[in-house]
């Protein structure tokens, strides 16, 4: 089955706002908040944001960029990562839009975009 557009989970050190201003614009995007998931493990983030289909979105570069490595080696499958650096909620919100309106979910699937 196709899936055009990205649903995004986000991790919980990106701002709640952020996902307030998505769904706004019509966009899925919940929180490890909403999805009562707070100060699970990355792996466990990950892993959560794979069993619902969902592109996680954080600012954990390192730790992420591991995770998706392991993934790739073990052939898990993941459905997207986006690591975004620092900036304001509104200044992220402009950078995700680009990636929501030109990259299908199927696109993300495996893949690591940076904004």
């Amino acid at each position: 089955m196709s899936r055009l557009f990205i649903e995004l989970y986000l991790d919980e050190d990106v701002n709640v706002l952020i996902a307030d201003l998505l769904r706004g614009r019509g966009f899925s995007a919940v929180t490890t908040r909403d999805e009562e998931q707070l100060q699970n493990s990355d792996a466990a983030q990950l892993a959560y944001a794979v069993s619902h289909q969902k592109t996680l979105l954080t600012h954990n570069r390192a730790d992420f960029e591991a995770l998706a490595r392991k993934y790739a080696t073990s052939g898990q499958k993941h459905y997207g990562i986006i690591l975004a650096t620092r900036h304001s909620p509104y200044e992220l919100v402009r950078r995700l839009m680009r990636v929501l309106n030109n990259v299908t979910a199927d696109e993300m699937e495996n893949q690591i975009r940076y904004i």
